[in-house]
């Protein structure tokens, strides 16, 4: 089938969406909604339509976002709106089937939106919705709206149209057209997306490897995840560009093993597409093949860094070698390979297709469009967002997520997870922007926000990071594998009260000391947030220290359940070879 009868079918398959003769139940069944219990809500409309003869079609779609009011379940009855209901559960089922499907009335105590027209009475605009208004969405704009393994779906609303743009303008302008763009990688480095093209193609060699980087593995991250289960199809179109772009014929999709729902829906659209021609001998009729090979990770947090996910795809231990030199040179099998984050590759479709410019509307001057961020904490809303980059963090925590939950004060904001840090209140009006947030400290613009309260005590947060940097380590490098965890009992000697002023002199140099010399962006970036705590709460180290108190209330509670450790401790002389 060429693609404009596919393109024709697509329409009629989203037509029927749009105007459906038999209700149309959709439920948020992503991994956030599974948690909330979104399949039994499933299950109890399977059950209740079956008991009523009831003639109508379920549809799982991804999460829209609103992850802090799931389950969240859209009705859509013939020639009548498409109804957004929140925090749905299997009691709840009997009522909707009656009044809404059976009745024609929608529940307005639990409808929150509308999606698209005719609007339904007394219901606004999902979008309109206070977590949703403010945003820009443009790579999510799919996600909890489609079946994301139903190809139909996707191309129906622009899907494939910029892998058919980009075969008709050629690899060269490609990476030109993403060079005007000013798109940037969206993994937390920003290092520019075309120029990481344009070496690689310019590299010597026959063969060249493109590689997706969904080793997602920070705590409070789930951006990438989202974008998989939500619109798989979106990043695998973003390959099919990027190996265009760089003359690859070989693509892997890395996932992290631990996205088993991921994982599926991706390798549902990798079979779609290879049904429908869009991988494989000549796409599109063109001169250009390519595949995709489906990789899963174990989880190891340090595979997010390029050259240990590149050998664990070579069946090797996830561990970091060396640079230069560098991937895009040398990577895998020693082959030129590009190495692009999730995001990154589910934004190049529609800048393909619609422009640089168009793709540039939003942003600042030097860094351009939107950016999805995963908004956790103590935080009213949380979930996944999408706002222009340069948005400031007061908007994004106050407006977006509607301020501190509980009404407390707000105290800092953690970017970056494991390799970013803390901001405090005084920086809230920072742009979130990847030149603002290096100014402000050793800061990344990827993963998530963690917001946190009055009651959060930054020692103890970077207790946590640091424990959990420790324990990523691939140990290979000694800054990394002896240094953090020398940092971590420094800061349980702070935390549980026994620390000295020479003990902070020792953590603020050895975390300087362990950033300039570790191995790969692990380790380099394992000290940030005890940097950035320093940098900003100092005071509340040294009320640890001279006053044995922990300000927030939080450290000192630990101490009888503080596991002991069997390092040697800090005020004894190491051991040779220690």
């Amino acid at each position: 089938m060429d693609f404009s009868q596919l393109m024709k079918e697509a329409v009629r398959e989203w037509d029927a969406v749009e105007h459906n003769t038999v209700p149309l139940i959709f439920v948020g069944a992503g991994t956030c909604g599974r948690a909330a219990g979104a399949m039994e809500v499933l299950k109890a409309f399977e059950e209740e339509l079956r008991a009523r003869s009831i003639q109508a079609q379920i549809i799982q779609v991804g999460c829209v976002g609103l992850c802090e009011i799931e389950p969240l379940v859209d009705i859509k009855n013939p020639g009548r709106a498409r109804v957004c209901y929140a925090n749905v559960t299997p009691a709840l089922v009997p009522r909707l089937v009656e009044e809404h499907i059976v009745g024609g009335r929608v529940c307005t105590d639990l409808a929150i939106g509308t999606v698209g027209q005719p609007a339904a009475e007394g219901v606004p605009d999902l979008f309109e919705f206070e977590m949703l208004k403010p945003q820009v969405r443009r790579v999510l704009r799919n996600c909890g709206l489609i079946d994301p393994v139903n190809v139909y779906h996707y191309i129906a609303r622009g899907g494939y149209q910029g892998i058919r743009k980009a075969l008709e303008m050629g690899p060269e302008a490609v990476i030109e057209e993403v060079r005007r763009s000013g798109l940037r990688g969206r993994g937390g480095a920003g290092f520019p997306t075309w120029r990481k093209w344009r070496i690689c193609r310019d590299a010597p060699g026959d063969e060249r490897y493109l590689i997706c980087n969904g080793s997602e593995g920070d705590p409070g991250a789930f951006v990438n995840r989202s974008l998989l289960e939500g619109d798989p199809h979106s990043v695998l179109e973003g390959m099919l560009i990027a190996g265009l772009a760089i003359g690859a014929s070989k693509g892997f999709a890395y996932v992290n093993g631990e996205y088993p729902l991921a994982v599926q829906r991706l390798r549902e659209a990798i079979a779609q597409m290879e049904r429908y021609g869009f991988l494989g001998e000549r796409i599109m009729g063109s001169e250009f093949s390519f595949s995709i090979a489906l990789k899963e990770g174990a989880g190891a947090y340090v595979c997010g860094e390029e050259t240990a996910l590149i050998a664990s795809i070579e069946g090797r231990r996830g561990m970091p070698r060396p640079r230069p030199p560098f991937p895009v040179v040398s990577g895998l099998a020693d082959k030129p390979t590009v190495v692009n984050n999730v995001e990154t590759l589910a934004t190049i479709p529609q800048l393909i297709t619609n422009g640089a410019e168009w793709f540039a509307e939003y942003g600042t001057e030097k860094s351009k469009g939107t950016k999805t961020l995963a908004l956790a904490g103590k935080v009213k809303r949380t979930g996944v967002i999408e706002v222009p980059l340069g948005t400031k963090l007061r908007e994004i925590i106050f407006s977006i997520g509607g301020g501190i939950l509980n009404d407390k004060q707000f105290k800092a904001v953690q970017s970056g997870g494991p390799s970013g840090g803390c901001l405090p209140a005084d920086k809230l009006d920072l742009p979130l922007d990847y030149e603002a947030l290096a100014e402000a400290g050793p800061i990344s613009v990827s993963g998530a926000l963690i917001v946190m309260d009055e009651d959060t005590c930054p020692v103890d947060i970077a207790h946590y990071f640091m424990s959990f940097a420790q324990q990523e380590s691939c140990g290979k490098c000694v800054p990394c594998r002896v240094g953090t965890q020398r940092m971590l009992e420094l800061l349980d000697k702070i935390r549980l009260g026994r620390g000295t002023m020479d003990d902070l002199t020792l953590l603020e140099s050895l975390a300087q000391a362990v950033k300039d010399t570790s191995l790969c962006g692990l380790g380099q970036s394992a000290p940030n947030p005890v940097l950035t705590t320093l940098r900003y709460f100092r005071d509340e180290y040294i009320e640890h220290i001279t006053n044995k108190r922990c300000p927030a209330g939080v450290c000192m509670k630990r101490e009888a359940a503080a596991p002991a450790r069997n390092n040697a401790p800090l005020d004894k002389k190491p051991t040779e070879g220690s």
